[in-house]
């Protein structure tokens, strides 16, 4: 029967060892085979030696007693290094598991403020969970995740309704506040600027994202912007980011994208629906980049691309639905890039092409359909690209050239009748 080793206590953390007197009894034989072994070795190492000397000479014993010595010194020290090295990474170990249970109390702590009946206290657990976040790298998405996450809760901004909740809109707008602070710097050891972030379906009567780097996943699918303003101004939406707003509802408020940086992948607006308020693009530049408001409908409030440069990329408005509202290409310069109306449907609002230069890129309305609602190309410079009607439907509305400048720009009228200077 084998000896048993004594057993740990239950709840504690006695670690499970043999018996002292075992394992003294089994460190001493261990020691003295070692040693007899190496003696041996060394014995027969000098004998050799020794035997091939003219004359031979006899063994030196006390030589091979302080070779042995040496030997299990040399051993001695080197188990000795392993034993310390041990003890450190338990060392190190134990004090890893004590920086994780105080950061998973940090994070109870601030998880609790952040549902806090007052808002001092919600906003306490806000910076609390800010500071958890640069702290914790390991769990530094978990920590984005509860402020996205409290951002898509109910909210009612209305003071007059019974669910508005006092101090809630500066809560909100704090959360909003310190993720942009994380998105500023790509470079820095606590940015957030590559993480995703999930605003799906929440209510924005004010933020301000300005100067963000979204080098990572961004989803404002289904949210409500009801009011105030929401600031991308000069954002960079560089190759491999993906910013959502599908099914996103527009009926109020400001949304700034102005001097924004659209250089690879795509800005969804999918199914968006326009209501009221504004979107606005004013001196964006697309250079590779798209936004897509495919399947968007419009129905009131105005998106405006006013002094954008196109370079490259894309805007597409396919299969759009235009009932009211203002799309405004004013001022913006085409040097590359397109612009598709393809399959869209036009039976009120307004799509202005005014007052731009027109120098490269495309412009497709093709197989569009016109029940009523007017597009105006006002004072335009064309000198390049080309610009299609292709298979449009004209039921109502109207397409007008006013003052133009007709220079090498390719038109394809399709069923529109040829303005005087074009070709």
């Amino acid at each position: 029967m084998s000896p048993r080793r004594r057993e740990a206590p239950r709840g504690r953390y006695t670690p499970n060892l043999w018996p002292v007197w075992l394992v003294a009894s089994g460190a001493l034989a261990i020691s003295f085979l070692l040693g007899w072994g190496i003696y041996q070795y060394t014995y027969d190492y000098f004998a050799r030696a020794a035997a091939d000397q003219n004359p031979a000479k006899p063994v030196n014993v006390n030589d091979v007693l302080k070779a042995t010595v040496t030997a299990l010194t040399l051993v001695g020290a080197v188990l000795a290094g392993l034993y310390a090295y041990r003890k450190q990474l338990l060392s190190e170990g134990d004090a890893h598991r004590a920086d994780a249970s105080q950061l998973a109390d940090r994070y109870t702590t601030a998880a609790e403020q952040l549902g806090h009946d007052q808002a001092a206290v919600r906003l306490a657990g806000v910076y609390a969970l800010v500071r958890l976040a640069d702290d914790w790298e390991e769990q530094r998405q978990v920590c984005i995740d509860v402020l996205c996450a409290y951002l898509r809760m109910p909210y009612q901004p209305d003071s007059d309704q019974a669910d508005h909740k006092a101090g809630e809109q500066e809560v909100r707008w704090t959360i909003i506040r310190v993720i942009r602070d994380h998105l500023r710097t790509p470079s820095s050891p606590t940015s957030w600027c590559t993480h995703s972030l999930d605003f799906t379906g929440a209510t924005f009567d004010g933020g301000d994202f300005s100067e963000s780097h979204f080098l990572g996943r961004v989803l404002f699918n289904r949210a409500v912007f009801s009011g105030g303003e929401v600031s991308f101004h000069r954002a960079v939406f560089p190759g491999g980011s993906e910013v959502r707003f599908d099914g996103a509802v527009f009926s109020g408020g400001v949304v700034r994208f102005g001097g924004a940086y659209f250089s690879g992948e795509a800005v969804f607006f999918h199914r968006a629906v326009f209501s009221g308020g504004e979107v606005v693009f004013g001196s964006a530049q697309f250079s590779d980049g798209a936004v897509l408001f495919i399947e968007a409908k419009f129905s009131g409030g105005t998106v405006s691309f006013g002094s954008a440069v196109f370079s490259g990329g894309t805007v597409s408005f396919a299969r759009a639905v235009f009932s009211g509202g203002t799309v405004s290409f004013r001022h913006a310069q085409f040097v590359g890039g397109t612009v598709s109306f393809l399959h869209a449907q036009f039976s009120g609002g307004t799509v202005h092409f005014s007052g731009l230069e027109f120098s490269g890129g495309e412009v497709h309305f093709r197989l569009a359909q016109f029940s009523g609602g007017t597009v105006h190309f006002e004072n335009v410079m064309f000198s390049g690209g080309e610009v299609s009607f292709e298979d449009v439907l004209l039921a109502g509305g109207a397409i007008t050239f006013e003052l133009p400048v007709f220079g090498g720009t390719v038109f394809l009228w399709g069923p529109l009748p040829v303005p005087a200077g074009a070709r």
